[in-house]
């Protein structure tokens, strides 16, 4: 393997200073062309690359960010990621990612890996665990220590800093609200999310409509459940028992679950049964009916997340108290075959 040249090597070997090969290569104006070109072409040949480790701690910036999600199987946060990636790069950042695992201890180590001078900011989504047990010391000194956090999906109204966030409730509001104009009268709510926020805001809204519509909320209809087996076994018993006409699943394993158990019990969708689930991954176009759903807007929050922590960092002004921002993207629920046309 060719070996890697040094500055002070090329100006050894051009006759020249370390500061005039590093000028060419930077391309300054103080250089003429064809110095430029020599040197570059020489540095070519030398296999001389930056050091960008370096070249970081003189700018006291790298131009990287951290972005800690809980679970890259989910479609949803695939698809913020990528959101996330394509705006930073048109940017100029570079983007690193950490998966936690639904674990606050990972979601910890991967931030305090980080959080040493190789990232400038970072972007996240919190894990089940920090949520649900409320642990949030570690973004706490790391927002202490100068490194901003923009947070999205699942954020905590404990820590001050930037966010982007779903129309949780207004969207499980319209999503019942559809189900009911359509003539569902008897609808099961779905969820393994409730230890979540947005699994707590998503039932809120569900629950709203119903009242709205001065229908008796029926708990009987209700599945809170995070433990997938007993919630599988749960809809089993439900789906034997009680007379539904409408599903709504708050999130993507209470959805495909639902789905499956629903078909194979031989309900008729929509004929027998509507069904509505905030998921929109590629799968639910293809299912057989395809799957109304409640779209989040995954890239665009991305978009939204990267911008939000990129104006953070190259803001001059310097307050003493920084004026936080939460950007609330809008939801769309998009009706395919398994809810009757109005």
């Amino acid at each position: 393997m060719k070996s890697k040249a040094t500055l002070k090597q090329i100006a050894k070997e051009l006759g020249v200073s370390v500061s005039t090969v590093s000028k060419a290569l930077s391309d300054s104006s103080e250089i003429s062309e064809s110095t430029k070109t020599k040197i570059k072409e020489f540095a070519a040949l030398k296999n001389y690359k930056p050091n960008s480790i370096a070249k970081n701690l003189k700018n006291q910036r790298t131009n990287t960010i951290g972005v800690i999600i809980p679970n890259i199987l989910n479609p949803f946060f695939a698809k913020v990621f990528s959101g996330i990636e394509k705006r930073s790069l048109e940017r100029g950042y570079n983007v690193i990612t950490g998966i936690s695992n639904e674990s606050q201890k990972k979601e910890e180590q991967v931030m305090e890996m980080l959080n040493n001078g190789t990232i400038d900011g970072f972007i996240i989504s919190l894990s089940e665990e920090t949520q649900s047990e409320k642990k949030y010391t570690h973004l706490k000194e790391i927002l202490n220590s100068g490194t901003p956090i923009v947070m999205f999906d699942r954020v905590a109204d404990e820590i001050k800093c930037d966010k982007v966030i779903v129309d949780d409730f207004d969207s499980a509001f319209d999503a019942t609200n559809h189900l009911i104009k359509i003539g569902c009268r008897k609808i099961a709510l779905l969820s393994t999310i409730d230890n979540l926020s947005v699994g707590k805001l998503r039932l809120e809204g569900f629950k709203k409509a119903i009242e709205s519509k001065g229908q008796v909320l029926d708990e009987e209809l209700i599945i809170i459940e995070n433990d997938i087996d007993v919630f599988e076994s749960k809809l089993k018993d439900l789906l034997c028992s009680k007379k539904i006409d409408g599903i709504f699943a708050l999130n993507e394993v209470a959805t495909t679950t639902a789905f499956r158990l629903t078909l194979k019990k031989g309900f008729k969708i929509p004929e027998e049964i509507n069904f509505i689930g905030f998921a929109d991954g590629v799968w639910s176009k293809r299912l057989t009916p395809s799957l109304s759903t409640v779209s989040q807007h995954a890239p665009e929050i991305g978009k939204n997340a990267a911008d939000l922590l990129i104006d953070r960092l190259e803001d001059k002004t310097e307050k003493e108290i920084p004026e936080y921002k939460t950007v609330v993207i809008k939801t769309e629920l998009r009706q395919r075959e398994s809810t009757r046309k109005l």
